[in-house]
């Protein structure tokens, strides 16, 4: 059994997230990913809190190698263009203007190969007022209305993980994976552009439709009240989610769990659109019934009555959830100098295994230029 990438080469020209995350996912589905880093340093994510293997670096750059170029100099620049030459995908996440400037632009870069797909990532899109800005995640979550979905105004502060990085990752890997099926139907090498910005609104349209259909202006509780979801603190001080969606008889099932029939005859919850209405005080109701008992007593309540429930997690206990064991969601990556790394799984499962997929650990800076260089002289002598 092979992957489905095999035989594709990617040359990865990227720091931090957005483009090392597509670069991974492309990897884990069997391309060769050569990611081309500094000489003095390489990727900044690799020393992003000291050393030069940090975990920030390793989630986003299993299965590649690593090439140390310097793209300032003449040597540096003839060897991308070789890599590009032998290439399928040239992907970035550079300001707009940069490839252009180190003498790869579009045109060049079709010299160079005329099947190879350019997949560039920005900040904002190749050009309109904020083009040159730099952006980061926190940057896109604002100006996309993210933020305002998870901000108190009145006591404002940043919380949670990247989320504008990641989704602009994944809509990239989509836009090259298109364009490689359309090449290999015959079409043209096409270049594809992503920016944070639009990825981070496309990856939560609800907001906008809730805007333009129904005049409903969003805040952090919105889609919440909407989607009838609460957290509750159990007697243990655990905490458990409960979510019913639009559905009636995870209603009913909730009122069969904590066993308070008596809630559906109240004229503010009898029907969903008054339990939305009146969210919060449907939500003070409820607790007052988890906070009697156990988290335990509580998932089994919740299964019989068959509600969509979760208990919340911290990052620790995913590990030892019993269905992520059961998945084997986590794998170990050992590297020759670096020692074991772990790491999540590529959630896609292709004939019911992950098996065949590449689980090689993160490279160190510059690990595979040696290997590479000759591969390239191989194929000049060839």
């Amino acid at each position: 059994m092979t992957v489905p990438l095999k035989g594709y080469r990617v040359v990865e020209l990227s720091t931090m997230i957005t483009a090392p995350l597509a670069g991974m996912m492309l990897a884990d589905m069997g391309a060769d990913v050569i990611k081309i880093e500094r000489p003095d340093g390489g990727d900044p994510f690799r020393s992003f809190r000291g050393g030069a293997y940090s975990p920030h670096f390793c989630s986003y750059n299993r299965n590649k190698r690593s090439v140390a170029l310097n793209l300032q100099s003449d040597a540096g620049k003839d060897t991308l263009r070789q890599l590009i030459a032998r290439a399928d995908v040239l992907l970035d996440n550079f300001r707009p203007g940069v490839l252009d400037r180190l003498g790869f632009s579009d045109a060049q870069l079709m010299e160079l190969n005329p099947r190879l797909v350019r997949c560039s990532i920005s900040g904002f899109g190749t050009d309109g007022p904020y083009a040159q800005r730099p952006a980061y995640d926190a940057v896109a979550q604002a100006i996309s209305g993210m933020s305002s979905l998870f901000v108190e105004p009145e006591a404002p502060a940043l919380t949670g993980p990247t989320i504008s990085d990641n989704v602009t990752g994944i809509y990239a890997a989509y836009g090259i994976l298109s364009a490689l099926l359309e090449r290999e139907r015959g079409g043209p090498a096409r270049r594809v552009d992503i920016n944070m910005l639009e990825a981070t609104m496309a990856f939560m349209p609800d907001p906008f439709g809730y805007f333009t259909q129904m005049d409903l202006h969003s805040d952090p509780y919105l889609r919440v009240r909407t989607s009838q979801s609460y957290v509750f603190r159990c007697a243990d001080g655990r905490l458990v989610n409960v979510h019913m969606s639009s559905q009636e008889k995870f209603w009913k099932g909730l009122l069969s769990a904590i066993e308070r029939p008596e809630l559906a005859q109240d004229p503010r919850f009898a029907e969903r659109a008054g339990r939305i209405e009146n969210y919060f005080d449907l939500s003070r109701e409820v607790a007052r019934s988890f906070a009697a008992q156990p988290l335990a007593y509580w998932q089994a309540r919740l299964v019989e009555t068959d509600v969509p429930f979760a208990t919340v997690n911290t990052v620790e206990e995913v590990f030892d959830d019993p269905q992520v064991q059961h998945l084997k969601s986590f794998m170990d990556l050992e590297h020759p100098s670096e020692g074991v790394v772990r790491a999540v799984r590529n959630p896609v499962w292709i004939d019911g295994t992950r098996d065949a997929q590449p689980q090689v650990a993160p490279p160190l800076l510059g690990e595979h230029t040696q290997d590479v260089l000759a591969e390239l002289n191989q194929d000049a002598a060839g």
